[in-house]
């Protein structure tokens, strides 16, 4: 039976500790551009920079995802992205860099797909695990046992809004991190949002040994700094997605994500 890359997640973010510095995960959905163009963006955050990155799957109806990625996500299911297509993403970017490569998907395609294929297949291609961020803890046990089974870490997401009893629930079941999402609304300045991040890092890591990684927005080398300060990782998603919808053709995308990701890879290094 195939293995996943559990161990590498956590083996990649305590050599990020052991360097004093955060980790920095990168997120870019499957399909984005192209199927192709994808795994070429997933490559080029990578080796420039990136130690950890999670692939989107992506999903006609996604809760958390702001404009940006929900328009990366529609061209990718214009385009006829598969779930077969999420997995040679990740097959293709771990085979290419060693990094340690996660999906991030909704519950839906999984239970449509079937926990047990999509656990096996995921492993076989060497992902690491996912980051399920709509499924409730309480439901979570198939999903676990299987990804248990094949050696993937269960990411569940944490939010400002969680009360330390509901945290500490959360956090015994997962594996690999903690993804912290504080999102950045449009109310209350920059310095409160910066606090409210801090106190859920804080809150979070009184129940778990897990590394914490905060998903802020995120989007370039400064505040990449700031969350370094107080998280293990620091997450980024939609600053790269905007640059490849923003580029002319995909060799333009991609040499604006590796700038990125090299300034970022800077911005997480404390000292």
């Amino acid at each position: 039976m195939s293995t996943g890359n559990l161990q590498l997640l956590s083996d990649t973010l305590a050599k990020a500790k052991s360097e004093d510095r955060a980790a920095l995960v990168a997120y870019l959905p499957a399909g984005f551009p192209t199927v192709d163009g994808a795994i070429e963006a997933v490559k080029a955050v990578i080796e420039s920079g990136a130690d950890v990155v999670e692939i989107g799957l992506p999903h006609s109806d996604p809760v958390l995802d702001g404009a940006i990625i929900q328009t990366a996500d529609d061209i990718a299911l214009r385009g006829g992205v598969k779930i077969a297509d999420v997995i040679r993403t990740v097959r293709e970017a771990h085979e290419a860099t060693g990094a340690p490569v996660l999906v991030m998907t909704y519950w839906n395609p999984i239970d449509r797909y079937g926990v047990e294929r999509f656990t096996a297949e995921l492993a076989a291609a060497g992902g690491a695990g996912c980051i399920l961020p709509d499924l409730p803890v309480q439901e979570s046990a198939l999903w676990r046992e299987h990804a248990e089974k094949h050696g993937l870490a269960t990411v569940f997401v944490v939010a400002p809004s969680s009360k330390d009893a509901r945290l500490a629930t959360i956090t015994a079941a997962g594996s690999g991190f903690v993804y912290a999402a504080s999102l950045m609304g449009v109310t209350g300045t920059r310095e409160s949002v910066g606090n409210q991040a801090q106190d859920l890092v804080r809150r979070t890591r009184a129940t778990t040994e897990l590394p914490v990684c905060v998903g802020l927005g995120v989007s370039n080398a400064v505040q990449a700094k700031e969350v370094a300060g107080f998280a293990d990782g620091v997450i980024v998603g939609s600053a790269f997605v905007k640059l490849l919808l923003d580029a002319p053709d995909l060799p333009a995308g991609l040499d604006a994500v590796r700038v990125l990701a090299g300034e970022l890879a800077e911005g997480v290094r404390r000292s």
